[in-house]
C-alpha cells in the first residue's frame, strides 16, 4: 500500500510538473501581430533599405555589408543592460560633444564613435588608451593635450573631444571620406594608407581589414540605429531616467593649488565631486610651476540636487 502510495505521489508531481513549465512557457511568448502563431521575444532584426553615414551612403546592396550590419545590430540590441545604459548616458554627454563636432564642421554621426570607443566613461584601455575618444599619450601630446603627473587632458572630456576633432579633420584632409576618417581613427591613418596601397581599394567597404577595424564602422552605425530610434529596437525609457546634463560654470586657475580637497570645500562641493567634473585633475594637488592656465569645472549651485531637482531645472523651474 505504502508503496502505491508513493507512486500516485510521484505521478501527480510529474502532472504539476509537465502543466507548470507548459504555463510558464506560455507566459514567455507572444501572440504574433495579425497571426495565430507564438514566438519568443527575441528575433531577427530588420535592417533598413537606406542607411547613411556622415552623410555618405552605406552600400546595403553588398551582401558582406548587409551582414556585417546584422551582426552588430544584434549584438548591440540584445546586449540590454549595456546599452540601456548607454542611451541614458548620451543625454548628458551628447550636447556638449555635438557642440564642439559643429563647431568644427564634423558630422554629428561622430558621436557614435565616442560612444563605441569608451561607453562616453573615462576608461583605460588594455593598450592604456584613455578616456572618452581612447587617446594614447603619444597621439594625445601630438594634438596638444596635456598627459603629465598632475595632469592628464585625455580625461578632459572637452578638450579631448576638440583634440578628436582636430584628428578628424586631419585624417578627411588625406582620405576626404568619412567612413575612411572613422576606420583611421581604429587603424590609424598610416595603417589604412597601406591598407589602401596595397589592395588598390579606395573605399572601407572594399577593403579586408583586420577583425576589429572591419566591425568598427558597423558598431558606429548599429549604435547610431538603436540611438535614433530605441523603441524601433525596444528599449522604452521614461524622461525622467535619463542622465540629464549638469550645468557648470568656470573657474579660472594659474597658480599651484596645494589641496583640491580644501579647493572644493572653498566651493561648497565634496572632492569626490571635484573630480566627478574634473577628472583630468590626477593628483590631490596642482604644482603648477609654468604657471599655466587651467580651466575648472564647477557645478552650478545648488550642489546636492536629487534627480528630480535636475529634471526640473532643465525645464526652468527654481527648485530652492
Amino acid at each position: 500500500m505504502k508503496k502505491i502510495v508513493v507512486y500516485v505521489v510521484f505521478l501527480l508531481a510529474v502532472v504539476a510538473l509537465i502543466f507548470g513549465f507548459d504555463s510558464w512557457r506560455q507566459t514567455k511568448q507572444r501572440q504574433l501581430p495579425g497571426t495565430n502563431k507564438q514566438y519568443y521575444k527575441i528575433v531577427s532584426l530588420q535592417l533598413p533599405d537606406t542607411l547613411y553615414f556622415a552623410g555618405e551612403e552605406v552600400p546595403l546592396e553588398l551582401f558582406y555589408v548587409r551582414e556585417s550590419l546584422d551582426r552588430e545590430l544584434s549584438v548591440n540590441t540584445y546586449w540590454h543592460s549595456s546599452t540601456l545604459t548607454l542611451i541614458k548616458r548620451s543625454y548628458r554627454w551628447f550636447p556638449m560633444i555635438d557642440s564642439i563636432l559643429q563647431q568644427n564642421g564634423i558630422p554629428l554621426d561622430f558621436r557614435y564613435l565616442a560612444v563605441i570607443e569608451s561607453g562616453l566613461s573615462n576608461v583605460i584601455s588594455p593598450a592604456n588608451a584613455v578616456g572618452f575618444w581612447q587617446f594614447l599619450k603619444g597621439t594625445a601630446k601630438d594634438y596638444k593635450l596635456e598627459v603629465s603627473k598632475d595632469v592628464d587632458e585625455r580625461y578632459n572630456r572637452i578638450k579631448s573631444t576638440q583634440a578628436a576633432c582636430a584628428y578628424f579633420l586631419d585624417s578627411y584632409e588625406k582620405f576626404g571620406n568619412w567612413a575612411l576618417v572613422a576606420a583611421a581613427y581604429n587603424a590609424g591613418k598610416n595603417g589604412i594608407s597601406r591598407r589602401m596601397k596595397k589592395q588598390k581599394a579606395s573605399s572601407y567597404y572594399d577593403m579586408l581589414l583586420s577583425d576589429e577595424t572591419s566591425r568598427y564602422l558597423y558598431r558606429i552605425l548599429a549604435i547610431k540605429l538603436i540611438f535614433e530610434s530605441p523603441e524601433s529596437y525596444g528599449f522604452y525609457i521614461n524622461e525622467n531616467e535619463l542622465y540629464l546634463p549638469i550645468p557648470t560654470h568656470t573657474v579660472v586657475v594659474n597658480d599651484e593649488v596645494e589641496s583640491w580637497a580644501d579647493f572644493a570645500i572653498e566651493y561648497g562641493l565634496s572632492y569626490k565631486l571635484l573630480k566627478y567634473f574634473n577628472p583630468w585633475l590626477r593628483q590631490s594637488s596642482l604644482k603648477n610651476r609654468k604657471k599655466k592656465t587651467y580651466l575648472i569645472q564647477i557645478p552650478d549651485p545648488p550642489y546636492d540636487l536629487t534627480h528630480e531637482e535636475i529634471v526640473l531645472k532643465k525645464n526652468g523651474i527654481n527648485v530652492h
